[in-house]
């Protein structure tokens, strides 16, 4: 949100004109009758006696005045519309230069996927078309924690395997997949991680199945942690590090939640790079700078869906699938009548994916999974995406991201 276009001065306040008819017609009776009364009541004698100098005492002064008030005035309004004009010309450099900013974009190279609607062994696109044809994964069914029964959705894994092994073999295909990527590129190639982890296993259970995941994927690149967290680091990074030779790596994943009535396992790797600098790999799409509503309302959530469109050199009538996804339901009313006043075609039924109702609330892999989900459709030929998505927490504000295909922007 460090683009803030909302924020931008108003244009400068015009001067009003200077109305002819006031100085022609007024101004010279106001002045010319005082002068004539004042010539006669303190004028000498010999003045009044001498009607050339009289008359030209008692007009000639005042018109003098009226000259140089005349004169001043219309240096005043030129000097006026001349501040106003560079006022109006620096806010347009300001304006131009924080909407070049907003519109930059990210590639997306690389992206791995897994839910429970990923059986072993199988494609991502046969996940992506479970999820596109509404397949719900969401069920009561016995939790990994003290296999109590809850309405949730689980990675899959074999009968009675242990869940640390199910998410070591997870996070191994995962990375696996992006190693993929990754071989393409020099060993030297920085990248910045972001690691989300939101598990009830202990942290030394999830350090070392990460560690044991990282070393046995191939991937040589090193790596240097990212700050923040969500999706604030795409806003940040386009704000700060488009021009890196860096690419951001994003890891992130919900397995075994505390609570895990109504969620939803799943496991997210996402390779992004910048237009500046990477020409190495080709982009599986562009990822354009997210908007986070200010405040929990439906005015704020309204002006971020539409600022995120903003951000993006297309007509929102072009955007052909929309999802949700992590998004609590007390926000469902707010959500319903965004989508009713955003320019996007899609609606419940028609192009509109609901994640939270097939999968469960996905807590912070919510962003990152339908960012996966929106590039593997458009990967399969779908066009531009819009995402609502929220967090692992109720009262932080909704986010609006719009991911477009590689060619919309190559026209």
């Amino acid at each position: 949100m460090s683009v803030r276009l909302d924020q931008v001065p108003d244009l400068a306040p015009r001067p009003a004109r200077p109305r002819g008819w006031l100085w022609l017609g007024v101004f010279p009776v106001l002045l010319l009758l005082p002068g004539v009364c004042g010539t006669f009541l303190f004028g000498t004698h010999a003045l009044r006696q001498q009607p050339l100098s009289f008359w030209g005492l008692a007009v000639g002064v005042p018109l003098l005045g009226w000259s140089l008030l005349g004169f001043g005035r219309v240096l005043l309004y030129f000097g006026q519309q001349q501040v106003a004009d560079g006022w109006d010309q620096a806010r347009e450099h300001d304006l131009m230069r924080k909407v070049r900013r907003g519109r930059r974009v990210q590639q997306v190279l690389g992206v791995s996927l897994y839910t429970a609607l990923r059986a072993r062994e199988a494609s991502p696109a046969t996940q992506l078309n479970a999820l596109l044809s509404g397949v719900k994964a969401l069920k009561a069914q016995p939790s990994r924690q003290d296999q109590s029964v809850l309405r949730h959705s689980r990675i899959v894994g074999d009968a009675g395997e242990v869940p640390e092994l199910v998410l070591r073999r997870v996070l191994r295909q995962l990375l696996s997949d992006l190693a993929q990527t990754l071989t393409q590129l020099p060993d030297d190639m920085p990248l910045a991680l972001l690691l989300e982890i939101d598990s009830a296993l202990p942290e030394n259970v999830l350090q070392q199945a990460w560690r044991q995941a990282w070393s046995e994927s191939g991937i040589r690149q090193s790596t240097v942690p990212v700050e923040n967290h969500g999706l604030e680091v795409v806003d940040q990074w386009l704000d700060h590090r488009v021009a890196d030779q860096a690419l951001l790596l994003v890891v992130a994943f919900q397995f075994m939640p505390q609570q895990p009535e109504g969620t939803a396992e799943a496991a997210v790797g996402l390779l992004m790079g910048n237009r500046l600098t990477q020409n190495t790999l080709p982009s599986m799409a562009y990822l354009h700078r997210p908007e986070q509503e200010r405040e929990l309302t439906t005015d704020a959530l309204l002006y971020a869906a539409q600022q995120a469109l903003d951000w993006v050199p297309l007509d929102p009538q072009l955007i052909e699938q929309t999802w949700r996804v992590g998004i609590d339901t007390q926000r469902d009313a707010a959500l319903t009548t965004v989508l009713a006043e955003v320019p996007i075609p899609a609606r419940h039924g028609q192009g509109f994916y609901d994640l939270d109702t097939q999968l469960g609330h996905p807590g912070k892999a919510s962003p990152w999974l339908a960012i996966a989900a929106a590039t593997q459709a458009i990967q399969c030929g779908a066009g531009p995406q819009f995402i609502f998505s929220g967090g692992d927490c109720v009262d932080t504000g909704l986010w609006s991201t719009v991911l477009t295909p590689v060619s919309s922007l190559s026209k």
